[in-house]
């Protein structure tokens, strides 16, 4: 993987984290789900095994993978590639 290919990833990562942190329902979930609270969250929100997490997260129910996807303007695939390319 290149140097680009993981940044590229990161930052839709990122994209999406924020897309999705600003609906109520999935922010509470995840968070819910993760253990973490918003602070920590914040603080490592530029690690790469948390937004893969987060990637993750999103492709374990479908219907908020297209959600996040479709209000980002992206292919819910590109969403399951940056996952793949921050797990390498």
């Amino acid at each position: 993987m290149q140097p680009n290919e993981t940044n590229e990833a990161e930052l839709l990562a990122l994209r999406a984290l924020g897309t999705a942190l600003e609906e109520k329902r999935l922010a509470d979930r995840f968070l819910s789900l993760t253990g973490l609270i918003p602070p920590e969250l914040r603080q490592r929100a530029g690690e790469a095994r948390l937004l893969a997490a987060f990637l993750r997260f999103l492709e374990a129910h479908e219907p908020d993978l297209l959600a996040v996807a479709g209000q980002m303007g992206v292919a819910p695939g590109d969403l399951v590639i940056a996952r793949r390319a921050l797990e390498q």
